[in-house]
Order: C-alpha cells, then sequence, then structure tokens
C-alpha cells in the first residue's frame, strides 16, 4: 500500500544534518540531498501534480530537539505528509564521552511517539526512515582513539534497540517504514560502505539518490 501524494499537497521532511544538508544555502530550501532529489523527480515524472515541498531538518538533532521546536517547524505548516529521519545523533561517540548524556531505547521511543501522535490524530500521512550506520574502518580507527571505546561497534549496538524502535512506532502509527539501515547493508555488500556514506553516517551523493529512489517507490 503506498501514500497517495494529491495535486496541491504539502510535504513536510524533518530530522537531523542527512535531511537538513545545507538546506539554508539552497535556493528552494531543500538542501542538496534526498528531499532536493525527491522533489525533483516528482516534478519530472507528475508536472500536473504540483506539491509544495519544506524541508525543516537541522544538523545535530536528536529526537528531543525535534520535539522542542515541533510546533512551530511541523505542526504549523499543516503538512500532508510528514517525513521523518532522526536517530544516528540519539547514539554516537558523544554519548560515550565522559559528559555524554546516553539516551537510551526506551527514552528515544517515548519521545519519537509524541512527534507522531498528534499528527496521526490530524490525520497526516506519515514515512518514518530508520536511522542507520554504515561501518567505515578508518572512522572506526578516529573514533577509538578519540574516545577509548570499539567506536561504531558501540554505536550499532545502541542504535539497533532504536532501528527496532522506529520500526514498532510505524506499526503503531499506520506509518509507512522505508528500511534505510537494510538497504543501505545490502547495497554495501557489493560495493563497499563508503560508496553509500562515506563516514557511515551522511549519505554520498549515490547514498542520497538511494534514499530518495527508496521514498519515491512508498508513494503514488
Amino acid at each position: 500500500m503506498t501514500i497517495t501524494i494529491r495535486p496541491g499537497s504539502t510535504v513536510l521532511f524533518t530530522g537531523d544534518s542527512i535531511t537538513d544538508c545545507q538546506r539554508l544555502d539552497s535556493e528552494e530550501g531543500l538542501g542538496f540531498g534526498y528531499p532536493l532529489r525527491i522533489a525533483g523527480e516528482w516534478g519530472l515524472r507528475h508536472p500536473d501534480r504540483p506539491v509544495t515541498w519544506l524541508n525543516s531538518g537541522i544538523a545535530g538533532d536528536k529526537v528531543m530537539d525535534l520535539e522542542a521546536r515541533w510546533q512551530k517547524d511541523v505542526l504549523d505548516a499543516r503538512p500532508d505528509v510528514v517525513s521523518i529521519l532522526v536517530g544516528v545523533n540519539d547514539v554516537g561517540w558523544h554519548t560515550y564521552a565522559p559528559e555524554g548524556y546516553v539516551i537510551t531505547a526506551d527514552e528515544y521511543a517515548a519521545g519519537y511517539g509524541r512527534l507522531l501522535a498528534p499528527l496521526a490524530e490530524a490525520g497526516v500521512d506519515l514515512i518514518l526512515i530508520e536511522p542507520f550506520l554504515l561501518p567505515i574502518p578508518r572512522v572506526l580507527e578516529v573514533v577509538d582513539s578519540l574516545v577509548g571505546i570499539e567506536g561504531q561497534k558501540e554505536w550499532r549496538a545502541d542504535l539497533d534497540p532504536k532501528i527496532q524502535a522506529v520500526r514498532a512506532l510505524a506499526r503503531e502509527y499506520n506509518a509507512h517504514l522505508l528500511a534505510a539501515d537494510g538497504l543501505f547493508a545490502e547495497l554495501a555488500a557489493t560495493t563497499g560502505p563508503e560508496h553509500w556514506a562515506a563516514d557511515g553516517v551522511h549519505p554520498t551523493p549515490a547514498g542520497h539518490a538511494a534514499l530518495a529512489a527508496a521514498w519515491l517507490r512508498l508513494v503514488a
């Protein structure tokens, strides 16, 4: 089952740096990543079905940061479709540093659920993109030296329960799930992970194209 985007709809992307992708420096305010690619491909395929595309992603955001600005940056826009990608900043080396605060999977899920509840109540169509992580050897080495832990191995142990939380929330709120972690793992099996995300987190142009193609398969 797909989401039907009707002429005149408003589609809003939100999340962290992967969605932000320098949106404030871009002419359309969509950034230079997968939201721009989605809007461009949609316009090419459906010139007779105009859509308003918005991007409110902010680099570095966690779920709690989205929650703090949710009314102004999401709900007040009265979108018809909301696409969310958030979670990699809820794990990562900074949460393991001495001053870091470890966000549990339960806290992440509870905060994420509070984002979804008013949208679901308003009948907004939801697309939840799993957070993802690709293992990059040189990044592992740098993180190990900085933090004194096993780098992305620790990230993975922290991220996996949060991916499961997103999957559960998609079922609970009847949202469409974009299984990005599995998507990139499958793609990386034949090419190597650097082709899709040079640092394991931020997609390359090919990685953004892969996200956009998967997203467009969820809509009609």
